[in-house]
C-alpha cells in the first residue's frame, strides 16, 4: 500500500464552502483520501505512516483548468496583440496547417502539463487536434485530463471532415476509456465552424453516452452578429434549438450573453468556462460573471491556450476573475475569494461530471492536491488564508502537487520529467515554426 500523512498548517477543503481548517491532517492511501482529522488525532491513529510536514503551507484541492488547448504552448507568443479572427485566420491556423502533428501535440502538451503542475493545476479540460497525443502526454506526466473528441468542418492533418473527427475521437475514447486519469468530452470548435447536421449528431451522442459538450460560444460580438446573419438567431439560441443547451454543456468564454441567455443557461443547468485573461488579451470583452453567479449558473475557470494567454497559471486566472467581476459590476463583494476558489476547483469538477472524485478535500475522493508555501515575503502576514490564495499567492508559492496520490512536484521540482528537457524540445519547435 502507498500511504502518507500530510501535515500542513492549514487545509482549505472547499467543501464546506469558505472553511479553513487549522492543525488538521490528511491521510492518503493508494491515491484516495481516507481521513481528514485534527492533527493530534491523526498522529495517534496513523503513527506508523510516513508523513510530510508542511509547517508554513496551505493544502488545497488541485486546481482544475476548465478550458485549454495544451499543445498550443509551443505557439506561446507567436502572434500577440491581434483580435481573435485575425489572430486565428492570419497566424494560428496557417501555423497549425504546417506544423501540427502527433509529435507537435505530444511535446506541446507535455510542456503545458509542466506549466500547469508548477502552478497547482492537477486536471485540465483540453480541446485540440490529435487528442490521443494529448492523452499520451497527460498519462506520461500522470496528470488528470479531460480530452475533447474535437469536431470542425474544415480538414486538417488529423481529419478531413467533421464525421472523421468524431469517428477518430470516439475510437480514442474507446481505446482509453479505462484509464483512471482520463475522461472525455465532445469538442465542437464553435458555432461558426460547425454545421447543424454535426451539432445534431453531437447532441445525440452526448445524450446517449452521457458525455459533456465543450464549445467556444459568444466569445466576441462579431461572432454573435455573424451568427444572426447566417442563421437568423444568436448562436446560443441556435444551440438550444439543436438540443445542446442542457446540463452537459460547457459554454466556453460566454462573454456576450444577454439577460435572457443567462436565464436560459440557469434554467437548463448548463455550465460556463470563464477565460478572463484570454478574453482581455484578444479584446473579446468581459464576461458577465457576477450576473451568471447571481443566476446560479455554475461557472468554472479556464486559461485557454498559451498562445492567447500566455500562461496556464490558474492562480493568476482565479485572481483576475475575481477582480474583473468587481470592476465590471461596480460591486466590491462580487465573486469573493471563496467563490473564486470554488470556480477553480469544485465548480469545474461539477461541469466535467467529476465532482464525486475531485474538486474538494473529502474522504473518499481522489488525492489531487496542491500545497502552497506561505512563508515567503509576498504572503506575510496572513490574516485570511482563502483571501491570500486568491489575491496574494502566485505560482512561485506552489511547493508540492499530488495527482491521484502521486507526488508530481516536490519543493517546486517536477518528479517525473526533466524540466530542462521539455524546454529544449520547445526551443527545437520554435526553430521549426519560426526559423
Amino acid at each position: 500500500m502507498n500511504e502518507v500523512l500530510l501535515l500542513p498548517r492549514w487545509i482549505v477543503p472547499v467543501r464546506p464552502h469558505g472553511v479553513t481548517l487549522t492543525d488538521h491532517a490528511l491521510a492518503v492511501r493508494d491515491g484516495e483520501i481516507v481521513a481528514l482529522l485534527p492533527k493530534a488525532e491523526a498522529l495517534r491513529e496513523y503513527s506508523l505512516w510516513p508523513s510530510i510536514d508542511l509547517p508554513d503551507h496551505v493544502l488545497i484541492p488541485g486546481l482544475i483548468n476548465l478550458h485549454t488547448h495544451s499543445a498550443m504552448s509551443l505557439m506561446r507568443g507567436l502572434a500577440d496583440d491581434q483580435p481573435l479572427m485575425k489572430w486565428l485566420s492570419e497566424h494560428i491556423w496557417p501555423a497549425e496547417s504546417v506544423h501540427v502533428s502527433p509529435e507537435f501535440v505530444r511535446d506541446g502538451a507535455q510542456l503545458a502539463c509542466a506549466d500547469m503542475l508548477k502552478s497547482g493545476t492537477t486536471c485540465f479540460n483540453d480541446m485540440y487536434f490529435f487528442p490521443e497525443a494529448t492523452a499520451e502526454a497527460a498519462l506520461s506526466m500522470r496528470m488528470r485530463a479531460c480530452i475533447a473528441m474535437m469536431a470542425i468542418e474544415f480538414p486538417s492533418a488529423y481529419a478531413k471532415s467533421a464525421d472523421e473527427y468524431l469517428e477518430k475521437g470516439l475510437a480514442t475514447r474507446d481505446s482509453l476509456r479505462h484509464e483512471p486519469l482520463l475522461n472525455f468530452t465532445f469538442g465542437p470548435h464553435a458555432p461558426y465552424t460547425i454545421s447543424d447536421r454535426t451539432f445534431e449528431r453531437i447532441a445525440r451522442l452526448s445524450a446517449d453516452l452521457d458525455v459533456p459538450v465543450h464549445i467556444h460560444i459568444h466569445e466576441t460580438a462579431g461572432e454573435v452578429a455573424d451568427g444572426v446573419k447566417a442563421h437568423g438567431r444568436r448562436p446560443l439560441a441556435r444551440l438550444n434549438d439543436l438540443g445542446l443547451v442542457n446540463s452537459r454543456l460547457i459554454s466556453v468564454h460566454s462573454v456576450h450573453f444577454s439577460a435572457t441567455e443567462i436565464e436560459l443557461m440557469a434554467r437548463q443547468g448548463a455550465h460556463v468556462a470563464h477565460c478572463p485573461a484570454s478574453n482581455l488579451k484578444l479584446a473579446s470583452g468581459i464576461a458577465p460573471i457576477s450576473e451568471l453567479s447571481r443566476a446560479a449558473v455554475n461557472v468554472g475557470i479556464g486559461t485557454d491556450g498559451a498562445a492567447s494567454n500566455n500562461r496556464l497559471d490558474m492562480l493568476a486566472e482565479m485572481r483576475l476573475a475575481a477582480l474583473l467581476a468587481k470592476g465590471a459590476s461596480g460591486d466590491a463583494s462580487a465573486v469573493p475569494a471563496a467563490d473564486a476558489l470554488a470556480m477553480a476547483t469544485i465548480n469545474a469538477a461539477t461541469a466535467l461530471g467529476l465532482s464525486d472524485r475531485i474538486g474538494s478535500i473529502e474522504p473518499g475522493k481522489r488525492a489531487d492536491l496542491a500545497a502552497l508555501d506561505f512563508s515567503r515575503a509576498e504572503t506575510a502576514p496572513c490574516f485570511d488564508v482563502i483571501s491570500h490564495l486568491v489575491y496574494a499567492a502566485a505560482s512561485e508559492n506552489v511547493s508540492h502537487v499530488w495527482v491521484d496520490g502521486e507526488l508530481l512536484l516536490a519543493d517546486r521540482v517536477l518528479t517525473r520529467v526533466s524540466e530542462q528537457a521539455l524546454i529544449a524540445k520547445a526551443q527545437e519547435w520554435k526553430a521549426r515554426i519560426q526559423p
